[in-house]
């Protein structure tokens, strides 16, 4: 059978040289036609030997594993052909030998959709390309076995792992070596160095995976932010310190370690973990007896300090940067909402590595935050008409736990020395509106509307009488 290249060549009146297209042939090798990343880590990927390659599905050319994207741009570029969503392919090998053998058997257009370029142009300078996709029945339960295949050797790979005795590896953290089972490494890091990548029996390839991980330390680089250190030493301050003892969940490299990225055809774990959760939703109960508080850490204003807790937090700022914020509430008579104000305030200058006292730009937070300490200029703060501004109800840093924190006493509702505009207004509990009638302040006002009537018709009677 004729490659659709030759096809498309033949439909726009040229030779079996190539057709007469808008770019000449070097100018479409050039093109970008897929998403660029960068390697994960230094030098790349590399083929290894004797690795299976993938053939292309109308010529003999044959490209590694690890270089899928060569082939797809290959097979663009010299036949005309894409392949939608090539991603949410299980088993790319197969995927290809499968259409190859089909294409011999039926002409390509009994399986593709034929996209024309260049429409408005002349006849000779057009040109027709093929999409073959799961819009096509036989495509969509192609996909969906190469998916049921896939996850039953994932699964018989999970189940190997989880009774396999003969695992050897060695702690991240501390080089202690294990061995057994795998789940006695991930429980050592979880329990003494607070490290967990998941439970063991839903983790596969656990070896591979912690090799990957290994190789990042070893190329000094942060597991969560994936920034790299000069050596071992501020790594591992830095990972402490940041509590970056975890890996990135947006990092996509890790899911093919995970067997709930297995599970569905096209859906993350991310995706699978939402219709989870959905489900709930639609059969909770309104029972929350069992509801556990968690602590979240709050952040300094002016350093990276956490706390789990907001006294901590303002003995941190009183002793390490001499600034009360308790004190600077009392004596300024700040309200809830003007808490809010000041602390996005300082929040958007130290970011901004600008000195609210005297306004010098600094540039970093370190040099701000000594400079600030050396003048005493972190508790001298500027005019309130400088930060008791409307654009300070809106958060610097949308995750500043610090603000749900603030104190929200009775005092700090108090309708004395607030403006009418800033008293808050609460609404009365609406869930039980019979009680609701009863216990109603609007009650003791009827009653007090008629009570007056009452006396005024009272008073009326006695005058006419």
């Amino acid at each position: 059978m004729a490659s659709p290249g030759t096809e498309g060549a033949a439909a726009g009146g040229d030779g079996a040289g190539g057709s007469s297209c808008k770019f000449s042939d070097a100018d479409s090798r050039d093109c970008i036609l897929e998403p660029l990343s960068l390697p994960e880590s230094p030098g790349g990927i590399t083929t290894l030997e004797g690795s299976p390659s993938v053939p292309c599905i109308f010529c003999e050319e044959h490209f590694p594993v690890a270089e899928q994207d060569k082939l797809l741009k290959h097979m663009i570029i010299e036949h005309k052909i894409v392949i939608a969503d090539v991603k949410l392919v299980a088993d790319f090998r197969r995927y290809v030998l499968y259409w190859k053998k089909r294409f011999t058997e039926q002409p390509i257009t009994d399986f593709c959709s034929v996209i024309r370029t260049n429409s408005k142009a002349p006849f000779e300078e057009q040109d027709n390309y093929f999409l073959l996709c799961d819009v096509l029945p036989e495509d969509r339960v192609l996909r969906e076995e190469l998916q049921k295949q896939r996850l039953k050797e994932i699964l018989e790979q999970q189940q190997h792992e989880r009774y396999d005795t003969s695992f050897h590896g060695v702690c991240m953290f501390c080089s202690e070596e294990f061995t057994g089972n795998r789940s006695v490494l991930l429980n050592h890091m979880a329990r003494e160095h607070a490290f967990n990548i998941g439970l063991p029996d839903n983790i596969v390839h656990c070896s591979e995976f912690l090799e990957t991980l290994q190789k990042k330390l070893d190329n000094l680089q942060c597991l969560y932010c994936e920034k790299f250190f000069r050596d071992k030493n501020t790594l591992k301050d830095h990972m402490r310190k940041k509590q970056h003892r975890r890996i990135n969940a947006k990092n996509r490299e890790y899911d093919r370690f995970y067997v709930i990225n297995y599970l569905e055809l096209g859906k993350s774990w991310e995706e699978v973990q939402l219709e989870d959760d959905r489900d709930l939703l639609d059969h909770q109960e309104d029972d929350w007896s069992d509801w556990e508080e968690y602590p979240v850490c709050a952040v300094c204003l002016f350093c990276e300090k956490q706390a789990d807790t907001t006294e901590k937090l303002y003995i941190h700022m009183e002793d390490a940067h001499e600034f009360d914020l308790l004190k600077i509430k009392s004596e300024l008579g700040l309200h809830f909402y003007q808490q809010v104000k000041l602390v996005n305030f300082i929040r958007r200058e130290v970011h901004q590595c600008r000195c609210y006292g005297c306004h010098l730009k600094f540039t970093s937070k370190a040099e701000l935050r000594n400079h600030m300490e050396k003048t005493k200029h972190i508790s001298m703060l500027p005019e309130r008409t400088t930060w008791d501004q409307p654009q300070y109800y809106f958060p610097t840093y949308e995750n500043d736990t610090l603000l749900c924190a603030l104190s929200d006493s009775e005092g700090d509702l108090s309708a004395e020395g607030l403006k009418e505009d800033d008293i808050p207004v609460i609404s009365e509990d609406v869930s039980n509106l019979q009680a609701l009638k009863q216990s109603s302040v609007l009650n003791q006002l009827l009653q007090g509307e008629g009570s007056k009537s009452q006396r005024k018709q009272k008073a009326t009677v006695g005058t006419l009488g």
